[in-house]
């Protein structure tokens, strides 16, 4: 009876350490979509060229092993392929933009939790913006983007977590 307790324990451990979640409470995103585009219509989409990350000499943001360009890209077309559209080389419905970047020198007042007195802190931000393009007019019908405070020497895994989370809330703000 005790060793099946202290099984049951061990697992009950196991799933609530499993559980465990990156930090994503201070993602913030936003969008804004065209009212006269019909997001039905759109089946087809392509990148507009490559996108670019800002430079992150410092390694304070982006692990050395990690691309965050090929996760970026290859969590957009995921979302985009549940909303069941497929990227076509040539002619397609919808052109794909994306561009991220890093403020490692912004400065925030902060609340001093011993003495109440605003203090001027560091707060390095980063920021991603997705932009859909209709191909045939060239107008913008919907562009997202989502914030975040950088969070310091992070593992690839939280930088990959943080990302899902980011792309994966923002392009759920696409209409139906």
């Amino acid at each position: 009876m005790i060793k099946k307790l202290i099984g049951m324990f061990i697992v009950v451990i196991m799933l609530v350490a499993g559980c465990a979640t990156v930090p994503t409470q201070d993602i913030k995103v936003e969008a804004q979509a065209d009212p006269k585009a019909n997001f039905n219509g759109y089946k087809t989409y392509d990148w507009l060229g490559a996108a670019a990350i800002v430079n992150d000499p410092y390694g304070q943001w982006e692990p050395p092993e990690f691309d965050a360009d090929t996760e970026i890209s290859f969590l957009i077309d995921r979302e985009l392929r549940q909303r069941g559209m497929s990227q076509r080389a040539g002619d397609p419905d919808l052109i794909v933009a994306y561009a991220a970047g890093i403020d490692m020198d912004r400065l925030e007042l902060k609340v001093d939790p011993k003495t109440k007195i605003n203090m001027v802190e560091s707060v390095p931000r980063g920021g991603l913006i997705v932009v859909l393009v209709d191909s045939q007019s060239g107008f913008v019908i919907w562009i997202g983007s989502a914030t975040a405070e950088i969070q310091d020497k992070p593992t690839t895994q939280t930088v990959k977590a943080r990302l899902d989370y980011a792309v994966s809330k923002l392009l759920k703000q696409l209409p139906k």
